[in-house]
């Protein structure tokens, strides 16, 4: 459980972004925002936030859950006969701000003119980028969840290494992995869960399918738990069901040095384009760059993909507190792919690991 003083503090930090850009107040539409913001985990909420005034917009499904999650949190639930947009449109005019920002990229184009029409006074101003800023430096109680959820999906990942049988399809062993998660205190998958087999690991983002583990001597997995305050990890490792092939092992050293050599130069007021240019100097070396094809890495929290990115064009640089993965790949078409991917903390001398897993292939070999 997150403290409230936590989500007061958010909002308090916003309130000063607002003053800086002059904005009276901002309409929060992004659902990750709102509970990012206020500590709802429910849905179908938006949150109204200005010097003045915090209002939370929702339905009676969520009447007696506010008044848990967010204590002292006005809120206006709408009636069953209004929409949310009739009833934020109502809460808008009776502020008498002269100007709302609202977050353009969370709701359509139609929805935002039928709100602006509705509204009529204040004026509406579509804004973007406002909060994932702050939600890119992670509080004590972000880094504890995370941790958390680094620890679930580690002994998820365990799980699976003992019940895996070689006929399971990659479809079994992602449940199975799944369970492994849950049964550890996870409320579920932090994202679609990749199991690969042989030439579909080649596919940086394959969906499990039918495919059986026995059809190849190894799986990529890519996975993450998501703990109940709604952080998530996000790991990968190469699970080996078979001899490990000299392809296989020499193109797995070369990731392995991509992502030690990476997490190396990790540290604050570091350009991430520059610690994803080491991964890539390092795939040059062995004649292999051109089959790295995405960034190195990403920020991530409450959602898998967040603001921080780890690629050529990046003009992100690191502060203590952001979190990221690290993820060097290799991907052959027909043959396969290979990709380690650990989550790293930027502190105030340089990162931390979050993750344990080994790093060795021979560790994560099954059957």
């Amino acid at each position: 459980m997150i403290p409230q003083n936590r989500y007061s503090a958010r909002r308090e930090k916003l309130k000063r972004v607002l003053k800086k850009e002059k904005l009276p107040a901002l309409l929060v539409c992004n659902e990750t925002n709102v509970s990012y913001l206020t500590g709802l985990s429910g849905d179908s909420s938006w949150f109204l936030i200005g010097k003045d005034v915090e209002i939370l917009i929702s339905d009676g499904r969520y009447t007696t859950q506010i008044s848990e999650e967010c204590p002292g949190l006005q809120a206006e639930i709408r009636p069953v006969n209004k929409t949310l947009l009739q009833t934020t449109a109502e809460v808008l005019k009776s502020t008498k701000s002269s100007l709302c920002g609202f977050e353009s990229t969370a709701i359509s184009y139609d929805a935002a003119g039928q709100l602006v029409e509705a509204v009529e006074s204040p004026d509406m101003i579509p804004v973007k980028g406002l909060i994932e800023p702050l939600r890119a430096v992670k509080d004590a109680d972000e880094i504890k969840q995370i941790r958390e959820a680094v620890r679930q999906a580690e002994k998820g990942f365990e799980f699976l290494k003992s019940s895996l049988m070689l006929d399971m399809t990659e479809l079994q062993a992602a449940f199975t992995l799944e369970e492994g998660m849950r049964r550890f205190g996870a409320i579920g998958a932090g994202f679609e869960i990749i199991t690969a087999v042989g030439e579909r690991a080649a596919l940086p983002h394959a969906r499990p399918g039918l495919t059986k583990c026995e059809e190849s001597p190894f799986m990529l997995v890519d996975w993450g738990a998501r703990t109940s305050t709604g952080y998530v990890s996000d790991l990968t490792r190469m699970v080996i069901t078979g001899s490990i092939s000299s392809k296989l092992q020499r193109m797995y050293e070369v990731v392995k040095s991509a992502l030690e050599e990476s997490i190396q130069a990790i540290g604050p007021d570091v350009k991430a384009s520059d610690v994803d240019r080491v991964a890539r100097q390092v795939m040059e070396k062995h004649d292999v760059a051109a089959k790295f094809n995405h960034g190195l890495g990403h920020g991530f929290g409450l959602q898998v993909h967040e603001s921080i990115r780890m690629s050529p064009t990046s003009e992100d640089v690191f502060k203590p507190g952001m979190v990221v993965t690290v993820e060097p790949g290799l991907y052959f078409p027909g043959w396969g792919g290979i990709r380690i991917e650990d989550d790293v903390l930027i502190t105030k001398d340089g990162c931390e690991v979050l993750s344990t897993l080994s790093r060795e292939l021979e560790a994560h070999t099954v059957g």
